[in-house]
Parts: structure tokens; C-alpha cells; sequence
């Protein structure tokens, strides 16, 4: 499979309620939005972008990305932003079989993740694959077969229950090991408060 056949979708639909609310994914890091870092990794990796927003889209008119809410109402979680993917996918780029997912707070996320999940994956093209490292899941971080997406919306709209796993486990599915060398930074780091702004802050000036 090549990029050209992979969509990428960024995942910033949620509250950010430790950060006191707003949009986690363009507070500033290294001088530009977190979502400038988080979306030039994706670009090179898939054949085509889009970011999964809820409210105004206006106010990511300076990405040049399209920008889609959650089609299930609610603030139904990270599976809505990932039908919301497929369901874009399958739209206007016809010839992807698959959406990577990726969380819009998570700017230092390998380079190499669609590389990684689809080795994972192996030749079934049906398999979920989600990452996993140092013993846990990473389920917002994830291959999804564009095939699942009626299957998720009946989840969602029919199911007692929206967490990912028992989504996932409804299909074939396997998991990605990104656990980093010893002593390495954890390529999972998300930014949820204050304090974890200034650490991103002090790592992206130690990687440049």
C-alpha cells in the first residue's frame, strides 16, 4: 500500500477541559500552533489530510486543511472523529483504503507511524491496526480499514457504550509496538495541561 491509498485524519474534537477549554491543538509551540508540527508529520506519511473539529471551522482557515465535525452528536469521543475520517475518506479521496488517526494534542508522534501500522497490519487489509507502547494502548493512534465505516456508526448510534477497545474488538485487529529505547522520549507525550505545554516546549527546543 502506498501513501496515496491512506487518508490522514487529526483528531481535535474533544474539550480540552484541564486546559481550561478552547482548542489544545493550536496553542503555540515552538512559535507556530501545535497543529502546524502535527500536521507536517501526517502530510508525507498519507495522500491526503483532513481535521476532525467541532464548532466554527473558520477558525483553522490558515491550514489549508478541509475540516470536519463529528457526524454523531454529542461529543461521542475519538471513534466519532474517526468516522467522521472515514466517512471524508470515502468521499473526496476514493482511492484511499485506509485512515490513519492521530490526536491533535500529541505533537512528537513517529514519523514513521503509517510505515509501522501497516508492517503490523500485514497483507489483510481489513485489520484495525493500534498503536501500543511501553505496555499501553494508544487507540486514538491507529490504522482504520475504510470497510468498518457503517460498522461504526451503528456502534455509536446503537451501542450502550463508545470506547475504542470495544469497538476494535468487534473486528480483526492487532497492535503496532512503538515502546522507545531506553532512556528515549516517549513519542506519545500528549499536552493536557500547562505544565505539559512548557515540558513540549523545552523537548522541541532540545530536537531542533
Amino acid at each position: 500500500m502506498t501513501a496515496s491509498s491512506l487518508a490522514g485524519c487529526i483528531l481535535a474534537g474533544g474539550l480540552a477541559r484541564r486546559m481550561g477549554g478552547g482548542d489544545k491543538t493550536l496553542l503555540p509551540l515552538s512559535g507556530a500552533p501545535m497543529l502546524s508540527r502535527i500536521i507536517s508529520r501526517l502530510e508525507c506519511q498519507v495522500g491526503a489530510v483532513v481535521l476532525n473539529a467541532n464548532g466554527d471551522p473558520g477558525r483553522f482557515s490558515g491550514f489549508g486543511l478541509p475540516v470536519v465535525a463529528d457526524p454523531i452528536e454529542g461529543f461521542a469521543g475519538p471513534l466519532a472523529g474517526v468516522l467522521a475520517g472515514l466517512r471524508w475518506a470515502r468521499a473526496h479521496h476514493g482511492e484511499a483504503q485506509g485512515v490513519i488517526s492521530v490526536a491533535g494534542d500529541t505533537p512528537f508522534y513517529p514519523a514513521d507511524l503509517a510505515a509501522r501500522l501497516l508492517d503490523a497490519r500485514g497483507p489483510d487489509a481489513e485489520r484495525i491496526v493500534l498503536a501500543r507502547s511501553d505496555g499501553h494502548m494508544h487507540p486514538v493512534f491507529g490504522y482504520w480499514p475504510v470497510s468498518v465505516a457503517d460498522s461504526l456508526e451503528r456502534f455509536l448510534r446503537e451501542g450502550t457504550t463508545r470506547k475504542v477497545l470495544a469497538f476494535v474488538d468487534l473486528h480483526p485487529n492487532t497492535t503496532a509496538d512503538f515502546t522507545p529505547e531506553p532512556g528515549a522520549a516517549d513519542p506519545f507525550f500528549n499536552i493536557n495541561t500547562p505544565e505539559d505545554l512548557e515540558a513540549a516546549e523545552t523537548r522541541a527546543r532540545d530536537e531542533a
